[in-house]
């Protein structure tokens, strides 16, 4: 899945990748989990390649990486695990989750993918 780039009110950067698992015939499914980077700037297919999917049973070593939100109800209830070097205070998380809310409440935002 294509990932979310956006500013913070505090103007921190960040990349938030949703992670997704495919069906067999190629179709991404709804994610409820989402990792949290630094963007250092790229805002670019290579940035996230390498970091799409991640299945957080082991510790990230990654530089930018800032942890990851769980959407246990959506709307109600999220948890947001800070697994990496670069943990977010409660109103960065907060703006995340509104943020990843909007996106999942108006698929009109949703990119559509390209058809051959």
């Amino acid at each position: 899945m294509t990932p979310l780039f956006f500013t913070l009110g505090n103007r921190k950067r960040l990349m938030v990748i949703p992670d997704t698992l495919s069906h067999l015939d190629g179709h991404a499914i709804l994610t409820y989990t989402y990792s949290i980077f630094l963007d250092n700037g790229l805002s670019a297919p290579l940035q996230s390649r390498s970091k799409e999917s991640t299945l957080h049973l082991e510790a990230n070593n990654d530089p930018n990486y800032c942890g990851y939100i769980t959407f246990e109800n959506p709307g109600h209830m999220f948890q947001y695990t800070s697994d990496g070097k670069n943990e977010l205070n409660s109103d960065e998380v907060q703006e995340i989750i509104e943020n990843i809310s909007h996106l999942r409440d108006n698929p009109s935002l949703w990119e559509k993918p390209e058809t051959d």
